[in-house]
């Protein structure tokens, strides 16, 4: 098992009210302050990034971008190019 050496820090202010509640909550699931502040802020960052590969639209207006797409003239050069073998494979 290979372990990530921890070499960055991390430090925040926090309200009294903050600091309990972080700390009762971390006490709730067995971690440190420290593994608790980390596993959330991870958590969130991965969730937000997350949201940047989707864009959201009205299904209207996704149907209207597929009519525009069914409808549209072939262009013969882009079809060649589509048909190319891919130099990378998912």
């Amino acid at each position: 098992m290979v372990v990530a050496v921890k070499t960055c820090r991390l430090e925040a202010r926090l309200t009294p009210a903050a600091d309990d509640l972080i700390t009762r909550a971390a006490s709730l699931v067995g971690e440190t302050r420290s593994q608790f502040v980390v596993q959330a802020a991870e958590e969130r960052a991965a969730r937000l990034i997350g949201r940047t590969d989707l864009t959201l639209i009205p299904a209207e207006q996704f149907d209207q971008i597929i009519l525009s797409l069914d409808q549209a003239e072939p262009l013969p050069d882009l079809a060649a190019l589509a048909a190319r073998p891919r130099p990378y494979a998912r």
